[in-house]
């Protein structure tokens, strides 16, 4: 059978989803003018830029590299010229090395489409960092450190993430419904040369679509199933995911392969295939556009390095109405500071609203409800997890497992104190970073 059952269930809250651009196919932006593309776009090391200010680059042509393990190589969206290369405040906070390109408009390839032979595990892996692919549900980790697990004879499954329970994101749910083949394809590339033996896709029960495309696309391969989830944020958190596929738990400093699995997102997975396919690595992203604030909210393939101005002026977007942009969905976006913050990877959507979608209301005192508690996917005690950080008492936010918080925000959502328990769990997580 393609479908089975989810082994396992979590605590978890029920936002308003907003789905709105589910139906909405993805557009095509044109060409900008001008992209700017870090050097840093994922969990790792900064690439070092492998091109000079003057120098014509082509679309899929690497600009920057490192050969530190946790680098990943970062390739040319436009074809056009090196116009400078400067640092840049990313929106993660972090100020990177970043390649200035001024486009030509004509997308002139580095290389013409070719299929990528890999005839080893270690020609796989290496093929794979040199697409330039990092995780694309939002966490931004290397694909190719991710899927070179040493421990080959105890990871068995392969795990693709196609929740997307975030509220108003629907780029996942897109790439289900455009290209199911793309994602077919690129489970059997990852099964195939890291040996895996099992496969479970799973996908929210609001998206029956998607349900039924992959489960008609999947029925014929063996071990691969799909699972449809109950609709609950968080469901697509790696923790919950594992835990309500497999029913395994992934304790505190444990990697997903010590569970014996392997977590893709969906769309990770579908540019994979692509990339085998064609030979061109990583240099477009699909965003969802919406907010009260989006003229014409869509689905949008947009060449990394955009400036988030461009995407939204493509979309018909008044940026004078603009109070609050976000990249990513409300529950775990990033504020974006300035419309002129390029596109990364790892995004999948930017959010544009009229009013701040965050409560300034005034904090008030705990009142002891527990509903932080029962909400909590993890199982953490976020009120005893706040107070420990107030006083900086290490000892405790450790014996509390503060690491194992996955920065979901359902505690604060739910909090009637309007405390901040989502945003003090990760400022004490960089304490004891920092400390240790």
């Amino acid at each position: 059978m393609a479908i089975i059952k989810s082994k396992k269930r979590l605590p978890g809250i029920h936002p308003a989803y907003h789905k709105h651009t589910m139906d909405m196919e993805t557009a095509m932006l044109p060409v900008p003018a001008t992209v700017s593309i870090p050097m840093l776009q994922h969990i790792g090391v900064e690439a070092v830029p492998v091109v000079k200010p003057g120098e014509r680059v082509l679309v899929g042509q690497k600009i920057g590299d490192s050969d530190a393990p946790m680098c990943v190589p970062v390739h040319a969206s436009v074809s056009g010229t090196v116009k400078q290369i400067g640092n840049m405040l990313t929106s993660g906070g972090k100020n990177v090395k970043t390649v200035v390109i001024e486009a030509d408009g004509q997308q002139e390839l580095f290389s013409a489409p070719a299929p990528v032979r890999a005839d080893s595990r270690e020609a796989f892996l290496q093929a794979v960092r040199e697409s330039g692919l990092v995780g694309l549900g939002g966490a931004g980790f290397p694909t190719h450190v991710k899927l070179a697990h040493k421990d080959t004879a105890k990871v068995d499954t392969l795990i693709v993430n196609g929740a997307e329970c975030e509220p108003y994101i629907t780029s996942d749910y897109r790439e289900c419904i455009e290209h199911p083949s793309d994602i077919a394809d690129g489970i059997k590339l990852v099964m195939h040369h890291l040996g895996l033996t099992r496969c479970i896709i799973g996908i929210e029960k609001n998206k029956p679509d998607a349900i039924a495309l992959l489960s008609k696309q999947t029925d014929q391969m063996g071990g691969v199933s799909v699972m449809p989830l109950k609709s609950l944020y968080p469901q697509g958190a790696e923790k919950v995911l594992i835990y309500c596929a497999t029913g395994k738990i992934l304790e505190e400093g444990q990697l997903p392969a010590d569970c014996g699995t392997v977590v893709l997102n969906v769309s990770t997975v579908a540019e994979l295939a692509r990339y085998f396919r064609t030979g061109m690595p990583l240099v477009s992203r699909r965003l969802t556009i919406d907010g009260d604030a989006a003229g014409r909210p869509g689905n949008v393939m947009v060449p990394v390095g955009t400036p988030v101005r461009t995407v939204l002026e493509f979309c018909n977007t008044d940026l004078e109405r603009c109070r609050e942009l976000l990249m990513g969905g409300p529950m775990m976006g990033i504020a974006v500071a300035d419309p002129d913050t390029p596109v990364v990877k790892n995004n999948n959507a930017i959010l544009a609203f009229s009013r701040p979608q965050v409560s300034y209301s005034k904090t008030t005192a705990c009142i002891r409800c527990g509903k932080c508690v029962r909400v909590c996917p993890v199982g953490l005690m976020p009120a005893g997890l706040e107070r420990a950080y107030d006083n900086r008492n290490l000892p405790m936010l450790r014996k509390m497992k503060v690491n194992l918080c996955i920065n979901c925000g359902c505690c604060s959502y739910v909090c009637p104190a309007k405390r901040d328990l989502a945003a003090k769990n990760q400022l004490a997580k960089q304490i004891i970073r920092e400390k240790h």
